[in-house]
Formats: C-alpha cells, structure tokens, sequence
C-alpha cells in the first residue's frame, strides 16, 4: 500500500482563549507542517501543500527508530533553532529551501532540525482521523519514541499561562484544540484554533533598495482580486546575513524592470529600483496601519510560494 498525500487539518484564527476541560493548549513552533508517511516498507515526507521533503531530511526517515507502528501517517512541524535557541523560520528554511539535494548532508549537521509530532491520522491499517483528538493524543505517547530529531509536543490545561510565557520568550503563538474534535482532513473549523503573539505573511517583492550596490530592504505587496499588486510596505530588518544579502543582489540582477509594478506608489519610489514580482518571502509584522501598510515588517526568509498566491485576505 501506498498512500497519496493528504491536505491536513488547520486550525483557525482567533484572539480569544476558551476555557473548560475539553480544551487544551500546545506551542504553535515557527517552522514547517510536515506529514509522514509509513507503510509498513517506505518513508515518504510531504509538506501541507503535498510536495515531497523526504530527501530533505533524511534523519526523519528511519521511522523505526522512534515510532512503533508497522504502519502510521503522523503529523507535526519541522523547527530549527536559531543562535537564541529558539525557533527560526529562516533557519529552517535553509533546509527546506534546498533546491541542490547534494547540499543536505552539509546542511544536516549546520542546521539540525527536530521533527515537533502532535497528531496521528493512520494506525496499523486503519485511519484514526474519526477518533477523538484525546484518544489519538494517546495513541502516540504509546508510539512515539522522543530523541534528539524527534519530540511530542507536549499540552496544556491552563491557555492563559501558556500564553504569558509565549509572549515572555517571544515565541509564535499557540494552537487550541478540543480534545473531542476529529482530524478533518483538508479542512479547518473551530475546534482547532491558532491565537497568533505576532502576525505573518507572505508577500511579492517587486522592488529593492541599495547601500553600497548591495541590496538592504525590499519592497513588499499584496494582489487585490482583481490582480493588481499593491505596495504595502518595506523591509530591511530580518534574520538575513550579509552574505545572503549579497546573494540576492546577484540574484536579482535578471528581474531588474524599468516599469513599477504596483498599483499604488510607494513612499520610497525615489530610491526604489523595480523587479519583476517573482520572488516570495515571508515577514512578521506588529499591525497594518490605518493606511493598509505594514508596521515594522521583519524579514524572516524568502519561501516557494507562487506570487499569485499572495492576496490580500479580508479575514486576517
């Protein structure tokens, strides 16, 4: 048997913490939604948007050293940590980034991932996603063996106190789950909820600025509906070195444009040199403002995501 990649679960937005026994409360980690498959003879790794990890993180794929199961789909997130020791989107992104498979095994050991497990959708022959959450939670502390790549994120009873201390180490957010809810795969509702301590997104770069002929911010939008890319800010900030500054300097040499591809102006169009908007990068942000532009957007790494798919979205 060979399984074909599913779309999982997704948890919705929301800025309240519920209370009661049915709820628990895990980290929401800053890194990748990965799935692993098992069928009894291969390991096969997809992401959310079912493209294949697997070669990228080969320590993941000795299943047997950390799951007892002859057959499993398990869900969880890949995270990286970053030179605080906590997780980096851009750390882990070097990972998932590679487009070189040959560079993995130099990357495996300068950028040691942990595979971050909180669900089970497959067991032995048999799909647990219409099982109740606590019942599949229990089902993987029996499976589950913790190692140095390899962990279960651990729950909560109490979201307020999770909370205060993901906003003392500046973590993510945190996911909210009822204990009763089923796995719905490819779908989202409220038994699964994300209450987010800073916002995200991805968005288009369509323009640079330079100091000293090297790159040091970028110029961000968002498509309206009816295709039109919107300035909404810029970023220099983030976790990028200077050598990755460097890089996108070259990089960005062959999208160079003469016409500006924004709908709107932006405020730093005086020293703006325009790209074609073919490159993604996803940034955290403190608030949009009153004039629908970012605030302190902080670059966190450029993503595979295709520039179409960065829309304004009236529910975030």
């Amino acid at each position: 048997m060979q399984f074909q990649p599913i779309i999982p679960f997704e948890p919705i937005k929301t800025e309240d913490i519920p209370t009661g026994e049915n709820w628990i409360f895990q980290v929401k980690w800053d890194g990748v939604r990965l799935l692993t498959y098992y069928d009894g003879k291969d390991v096969q790794l997809f992401n959310r948007k079912k493209n294949e990890r697997t070669f990228h993180y080969p320590e993941l794929t000795d299943i047997r050293s950390f799951c007892k199961a002859d057959s499993v789909i398990l869900d969880g997130e890949v995270i990286a940590l970053g030179i605080d020791g906590k997780p980096s989107f851009h750390e882990v992104m070097r990972r998932d980034g590679i487009r070189r498979l040959e560079r993995v095994s130099h990357l495996r050991n300068s950028v040691p991932v942990t595979y971050m497990i909180f669900d089970i959708i497959f067991y032995n022959g048999e799909w647990m996603n219409d099982f109740r959450l606590e019942e599949r939670l229990k089902l993987l502390s029996d499976l589950i063996i913790p190692g140095n790549a390899v962990q279960l994120v651990p729950s909560f009873g109490n979201g307020q106190l999770l909370y205060q201390a993901i906003e003392q180490q500046e973590l993510e957010g945190m996911v909210i789950k009822d204990l009763n809810s089923k796995y719905v795969i490819n779908g989202k509702n409220a038994s699964w909820q994300k209450k987010k301590n800073y916002n995200d997104l991805i968005a288009v770069v369509a323009g640079v600025t330079f100091r000293s002929g090297i790159v040091n911010s970028l110029l961000l939008g968002l498509y309206d509906q009816k295709g039109r890319l919107w300035y909404i800010g810029h970023a220099g900030s983030g976790k990028m070195k200077s050598t990755e500054w460097r890089q996108l300097t070259e990089k960005i040499n062959h999208l160079k444009t003469n016409n500006n591809p924004f709908f709107n102006n932006p405020a730093r169009i005086k020293e703006a040199v325009w790209i074609k908007p073919k490159l993604t990068v996803k940034v955290h942000f403190l608030e949009w403002t009153e004039g629908h532009e970012l605030r302190q957007p902080v670059i966190q790494a450029f993503v595979n995501v295709p520039p179409s798919k960065c829309v304004f979205d009236e529910k975030e």
